[in-house]
């Protein structure tokens, strides 16, 4: 039976298998058939940015009935990222393919990799202006319009993925970046996680506080503003820029995502020293982001399709890189290249310069203001529940090989 023929005919809900390998996560999103309209439980699609929100349960979709006359609709997505970069590109495509699967061919989302409609740094500008109706970056590139846009993808010293993707599924967190895309005019959903990052390769070996003075450093959002102050020149450069500027010395040091990336980027090829962890970026979300007015003027069952497809892609990026990235690090290792851990010293001074900031940031943004103190109290209820659970587990099988 054909993929879209079956997602037509289920009559349970084709993604209720995924829940099976999705369940750390919460209740998987159901597609069910015929219905037109979701059932009485399901929790309302948000119609403006910063509406009700699902807490603990995720979004249904309904797969149209055959023979439904739902209306063709053809969007364009602009993205961060170059096609090469096959799986945080891929967040996007699968966004648009299972949009396409869920709808029959009806609603259709053509993805355009970042420069070919406008630079991967602009996503949240055009998508505002409508330039074009949907994009895909990393929310915290826009850190410059308002600092509060790190909480969509990740804070220094903040939350893993797991503990990411439980703050804005059932932390408030998905209303609160809704609230501050409503300024915007914009409403988005998480839609892919690197887990945690690398700290990024260096021309040069660092061990203390004083080596990072002047240095010049690829890396965007708030994690460049600590390292500034801890005397680092940063600049954001998309992916596609940082091997020339870090193989010809324009910059000593760049970070990215993680191995797998960093490979096909060639980032080994221009530096020799590999850093751990990116405390900057302990569980980045990529997010999908929508333009307000074209989503208000879609069907509920498409805005279902479209929060059901970011689910799957927010779920699936995660995955893969941590399936990709250990392949990809020891080819790195069988190079020579060197894989370093960040000192005491840098890591203590990065984490108080990174609450300075966030104090300095409350001060300036009314956003970050009010979305800080619950995010913060999340932060440490479950960091103390990880602490508790997961990370005895993690200590013995690590001192315990077997």
């Amino acid at each position: 039976m054909k993929r879209r023929e079956f997602l037509r005919g289920a009559a349970a809900g084709v993604l209720g298998g995924l829940g099976l390998t999705l369940a750390a996560c919460g209740q998987p999103p159901a597609v069910t058939n015929p219905p037109t309209s979701a059932p009485p439980t399901s929790p309302p699609a948000p119609t403006a940015a910063g509406g009700e929100q699902p807490t603990a349960a995720a979004p249904t979709a309904q797969a149209p009935a055959q023979g439904s006359s739902m209306p063709a609709v053809e969007w364009r997505m602009g993205t961060s990222w170059p096609i090469a970069l096959d799986t945080i590109y891929g967040g996007a495509v699968t966004v648009a393919e299972r949009v396409a699967e869920l709808s029959n061919g009806m609603f259709k989302i053509t993805t355009f990799p970042a420069g070919e409609l406008f630079p991967g740094l602009e996503v949240l500008q055009n998508v505002q202006q409508g330039t074009v109706e949907s994009g895909h970056t990393a929310l915290y590139y826009y850190v410059g319009l308002d600092p509060a846009w790190a909480f969509a993808t990740a804070l220094p010293f903040g939350l893993t993925a797991q503990q990411q993707n439980a703050w804005l599924y059932h932390g408030g967190g998905e209303a609160a970046i809704n609230k501050l895309g409503a300024n915007f005019n914009v409403i988005s959903f998480a839609a892919g996680n690197t887990g945690t990052q690398m700290g990024g390769w260096f021309r040069r070996e660092i061990n203390t506080v004083a080596d990072l003075q002047g240095l010049k450093m690829r890396i965007p959002g708030l994690g460049a503003r600590v390292l500034g102050k801890l005397g680092v020149v940063t600049q954001t450069l998309p992916g596609g820029e940082i091997f020339q500027a870090l193989s010809t010395g324009a910059i000593d040091a760049a970070e990215w995502v993680g191995a797998y990336d960093d490979e096909k980027l060639g980032l080994p090829d221009a530096a020799d020293f590999y850093y751990s962890p990116g405390w900057w970026e302990p569980g980045p979300s990529l997010h999908a982001v929508f333009n307000l007015d074209a989503w208000n003027k879609l069907p509920k069952e498409y805005q279902n399709f479209l929060r059901v497809a970011c689910w799957e892609a927010n779920m699936n990026m995660l995955a893969k890189y941590d399936a990709l990235n250990n392949d990809a690090l020891e080819r790195i290792l069988a190079k020579g290249k060197k894989l370093r851990v960040y000192s005491d010293e840098i890591l203590n001074a990065a984490q108080k310069a990174a609450f300075e900031l966030f104090a300095e940031n409350a001060e300036a943004s009314a956003a970050f203001k009010e979305i800080f103190p619950g995010w913060n109290s999340f932060r440490q209820k479950i960091q103390r529940w990880h602490q508790t659970n997961e990370l005895p587990f993690n200590l013995f099988v690590k001192n315990n090989p077997i």
